[in-house]
């Protein structure tokens, strides 16, 4: 179909400027955790090479993660649900992590130095209202409520500059002024700033918001990455201004220059210029703002997907409204910054589990992402994450840059075997009943209707242990008003039943077969609706099983619009000439071996010798 040409650009631009829209809450979901404050210590601390090397790795990490999940096969929404299970708990407190850093920079860098003692009353009325905004608004109204924020907190960061520019007398940062922890530190936030976006509960939620909409998440992200970049430099270009005025010495005995600009703008109220510091309160307030709020309406996205998919007895008995609430971790997160501000903390301390604790998790998930199975440990990764933990205040301290280099080194260990899988050669050791299964994979095969004339041909076969079924509705499967008729998704997911099976147990005759296959149960989700000539896939998987039962789960997705609905079925199996119920037949077992679900007995991965078991048994 052609389109005309200045249509087709219009059409173009208004997609680029979409994705732009979606800068600004990138760049500010970012910003705080990571980067505030720190932006302020390393530039007075190391110079200005000091500040690029931080900021280019920090700013890399953020756009190849949009990068990887824009070119992935799979939809962030698909990932995200595979590994939620697996690593909801390590989300958990990366988002915990996350807000102590937040919370401590702001209370012991910008309102204590400006406001005084007993100022935990603003700051919690602060940290309540940015809740109640990620509350109130979905993500949609959020990008719009950003947008609002950079303008204004952009604006006060570029008059707070040139304010304190026009009266300081401070000769500016060197070029340089590296020493020995300066080299051991360069691991570090190489590592743990390329890695650290991957366990941010906020960016997966703009991926896959993004990628339902249509949306590129590699061109968003790398305009939201070039945003963030410009937060960064302002905060750099005024501590040069300042200079390391107003240093203190954290409990470890070593300079801390974060607070420098906050003591400039004191020092300027007292100056008769008080606007500077009205200036840099709203810009780090912005900056705290944008990031509670993001880490709120996240984090509740996180945990309602999470305990819709969940077959916990025990979240039956919570209300859906406490059991996805983020509350709980924003009140850990006050409890240890305010701990901590007394007792004088530095903020490299609430920084270093980015580059040594969260290290070996994060590894494992861009692995998985990018295709490799799952091996993550949690309990593992823990134990070698605070060991690394260990290694790095030892380092940091004495300072011993040796140290240093290796902690986040020893953090990958935990996720060699997925990076070996990954880059190194494929393992050739697979039995041969095995490999011949996916040999049949996206096999094309006309399907007949009822009528006996030819439909769509869909294209299907396994994409991981997911069976998928492609095809395209058309005026034949909506209905009146104009939409796809309800029952329609029922016969789809039936059809992609049918086709797994025949893909997994080709030579099944019902003529002489000794069992046949009942559906004992059928559930569907309906989410969205869809349309004529939309690109939809059904999803099939085997979800779980005992003895005589099996359940699949499924899914339905629309290329265009994401998730359309889910459910689950549950088979049994009975002998063909009384029905009576029959344990999971062998020949099942063995058509369906290299797909049953990763914690199943009769699963490949679980044990070597399941497969010996699981043939001898059919």
């Amino acid at each position: 179909m052609l389109v005309w040409a200045p249509v087709r650009e219009k059409l173009d631009i208004m997609k680029f400027v979409r994705d732009l829209m979606w800068a600004p809450t990138i760049g500010l979901s970012w910003l705080w955790g990571l980067g505030f404050f720190y932006s302020i210590h390393v530039t007075l601390t190391y110079g200005w090479l000091g500040f690029f090397g931080f900021a280019i790795a920090n700013v890399g990490g953020l756009w190849l993660f949009g990068y990887i999940l824009g070119r992935t096969k799979r939809s962030p929404d698909q990932i995200i649900k595979d590994i939620e299970g697996r690593y909801a708990g390590v989300f958990l407190l990366f988002q915990m992590a996350a807000l102590v850093v937040t919370i401590f920079g702001f209370v012991a860098y910008l309102w204590q130095p400006i406001v005084g003692e007993g100022s935990g009353l603003g700051v919690a009325l602060l940290l309540l209202f940015a809740c109640a905004i990620g509350h109130a608004l979905p993500l949609q109204q959020l990008k719009l409520l950003h947008i609002v924020y950079t303008i204004i907190g952009v604006t006060a960061a570029v008059v707070l500059y040139l304010g304190l520019a026009k009266t300081s007398t401070y000769p500016g940062v060197p070029l340089q002024s590296f020493d020995a922890r300066f080299y051991g530190l360069i691991m570090p936030t190489l590592i743990g700033f390329l890695l650290g976006p991957w366990l941010d509960i906020q960016h997966w939620q703009r991926a896959v918001t993004i990628k339902r909409e249509g949306g590129n998440v590699g061109l968003a992200y790398g305009m939201g990455a070039l945003l963030f970049f410009s937060f960064l430099f302002l905060n750099a270009l005024t501590a040069s201004a300042v200079g390391p005025i107003g240093s203190i010495l954290s409990i470890d005995g070593l300079p801390s220059a974060q607070g420098a600009v906050s003591a400039a703008t004191v020092l300027a109220a007292e100056n008769g210029q008080p606007y500077l510091a009205i200036a840099f309160v709203i810009w780090t307030t912005i900056a705290m703002a944008s990031t509670v709020d993001s880490f709120y309406c996240a984090t509740s996205w996180f945990l309602k997907g999470k305990n819709l998919r969940s077959n916990s007895p025990l979240l039956a008995l919570i209300p859906d409204n406490i059991a996805s609430s983020p509350l709980w971790l924003l009140a850990g997160a006050t409890w240890v910054s305010y701990a901590a501000v007394p007792a004088n903390f530095s903020l490299m301390y609430f920084m270093m589990p980015f580059a040594t604790l969260f290290v070996s998790a994060s590894a494992n998930l861009v692995c998985e992402s990018l295709g490799a199975k799952a091996r993550f440990d949690p309990v593992l990764s823990f134990m070698i994450g605070c060991g690394s933990s260990l290694i790095f205040i030892i380092g940091y301290i004495e300072p011993i840059p040796g140290f240093l280099v290796i902690s986040p080194l020893i953090g990958l260990i935990g996720a060699l075997p997925v990076i070996i899988e990954l880059i190194g050669p494929r393992s050739k050791a697979i039995p041969v009943d095995i490999v011949d299964q996916p040999v049949r994979m996206m096999t094309s095969t006309p399907l007949m209707s009822a009528t006996g004339r030819e439909e769509t041909a869909p294209s299907h076969g396994f994409d991981g242990e997911w069976f998928v079924m492609q095809l395209v509705p058309t005026y034949d499967d909506t209905n009146s008003v104009g939409n796809v008729y309800f029952a329609n998704y029922v016969r789809w997911v039936g059809k992609a039943r049918e086709l797994f099976f025949n893909v997994c147990m080709p030579d099944f005759d019902l003529a002489t077969t000794r069992f046949y296959i009942l559906t004992r149960s059928f559930t569907h989700d309906y989410r969205r609706e869809s349309k004529e000539f939309e690109q939809v896939s059904v999803r099939i998987k085997i979800a779980r099983h005992n003895r005589k039962f099996v359940t699949l789960s499924h899914e339905i997705h629309s290329s265009s619009q994401g998730l359309l609905g889910h459910g689950e079925q549950s088979l049994m199996f009975v002998d063909r000439d009384n029905y009576n119920p029959l344990d999971i037949p062998g020949e099942v077992i063995k058509g369906f071996l290299p797909y049953w679900p990763k914690d199943s007995r009769l699963s490949p991965t679980y044990r070597p010798q399941t497969i010996e078991q699981s043939k001898r048994q059919a």
